[in-house]
């Protein structure tokens, strides 16, 4: 889990390190903090390479506490990615210049191209040809126009999905009823004029729709509740026999 780290410290053998062993772990803080940490003076560094002594692990804690290290000194997962992290920073902070301007080449070099074969992949959807062609569909279906064609797109793609898929013309041919057409709805009230009739009457429709779907909701829930009466389970431990 800290091999990428370790790699960019440079640290010797990343892949055999753990925090598991205790010996590697203390030789991995004696080497962290010698070439690049660097708290300390050479001579105060004595107490942690003394990583066989009996004292290591205090002089360890003395030693986070220096950093100012929120972490305590069991926890060594955490400690040793809090360390890392101490100590990549502080690399950076001594050469900013010469990373800065290896993430300037790496940003400017140029990029693979990919090539898709999805054709909508490489479609220019503001293109004038691509905006004609949407309201030249939206002539055909009858589809009022917009100032946004994304928008006359959209209603495009729900009219074919709800009326001509092949799914919506089997819903149509079993819920159109031939009876209610636009001319024979009565709104009940009148108008001032044609366009605001013609409207009044689309949302009559639409509320129509929705009183069917929802009385089919309710059939279907009338006819699942006598299915449960109709065939009552009967819990013979209930029973009693005799008095």
């Amino acid at each position: 889990m800290f091999r990428r780290k370790l790699q960019a410290l440079d640290y010797p053998n990343p892949n055999n390190f753990t925090t598991d062993d205790e010996s590697k772990f203390r030789l991995f803080v004696v080497w962290l903090e010698d070439q690049k940490i660097r708290h300390y003076k050479i001579e105060e560094r004595a107490k942690l390479r003394k990583t066989e002594a009996p004292e290591w692990d205090s002089a360890f804690n003395e030693y986070l506490q220096d950093l100012g290290c929120p972490i305590k000194s069991h926890d060594r997962n955490a400690v040793t990615e809090w360390l890392l992290g101490y100590a990549v920073r502080l690399v950076y902070g001594d050469n900013v210049s010469k990373y800065k301007e290896a993430s300037y080449n790496l940003e400017t070099k140029e990029k693979p191209q990919i090539q898709s074969a999805n054709p909508l992949d490489n479609m220019d959807f503001d293109s004038p040809d691509f905006k004609a062609g949407v309201m030249s569909l939206a002539t055909m279906l009858n589809i009022p126009p917009h100032i946004d064609h994304r928008i006359v797109l959209k209603a495009i793609s729900l009219l074919i999905t709800e009326r001509l898929s092949k799914q919506g013309l089997q819903a149509k041919d079993k819920t159109v009823d031939p009876g209610i057409t636009m001319d024979s709805i009565d709104l009940g009230f009148e108008a001032p004029d044609y366009i605001s009739t013609e409207a009044a009457k689309i949302l009559r429709l639409l509320h129509i729709k929705e009183l069917r779907e929802l009385q089919s909701q309710i059939n279907q829930a009338i006819v699942a509740v006598q299915a449960i009466t109709a065939n009552p389970k009967t819990d013979q431990r209930l029973g009693k026999v005799g008095r």
